[in-house]
């Protein structure tokens, strides 16, 4: 018997904040990735470049743990107006910019779609376990003998 045997599983995390707190981190990096082009490139004056990136990167990074809290999705989706304005010192950043508040609202659509099915098959299931697997009752004609089993040599 494993250690684990007795420990309860763990609840599903939702979806949604997942999605969301990852596109946040991941542009936070992007962010810091543009200000090096531009430093590299002189495109900005150091000074003013370092401190904007490093805000930016700040701001979406604490964004990122706090999307779950009241009005974390909105503050979220105002960072993303901010970093499409970041353009004015990288121009590089209206695209990306924009690719990525693509990416947040398509996380933020997604992940309450996924949430929502979930807590749909949990109601159908009550029994379910986080782990995976229909339970027997629930396929179709009974119990599923293992020898009735499609992939049973």
């Amino acid at each position: 018997m494993s250690m684990h045997a007795s420990r309860p599983p763990r609840p599903k995390r939702p979806a949604k904040p997942q999605f969301t707190s990852m596109i946040l981190v991941l542009e936070g990096v992007l962010v810091l990735f543009a200000a090096l082009t531009a430093y590299g490139l002189r495109s900005a004056p150091p000074t003013v470049l370092w401190a904007v990136a490093g805000s930016m990167f700040l701001v979406l990074v604490v964004l990122s743990r706090l999307v779950t809290a009241p009005g974390g999705y909105v503050a979220g989706s105002v960072a993303q107006l901010l970093v499409i304005a970041c353009g004015v010192l990288i121009p590089l950043m209206y695209v990306l910019g924009l690719l990525f508040a693509v990416l947040w609202f398509v996380s933020l659509r997604l992940g309450a779609r996924i949430d929502r099915e979930r807590a749909e098959f949990d109601a159908a299931y009550p029994d379910q376990t986080p782990q995976g697997g229909l339970p027997d009752r629930a396929a179709p004609g009974g119990p599923v003998e293992p020898r009735d089993r499609p992939d049973a040599g």
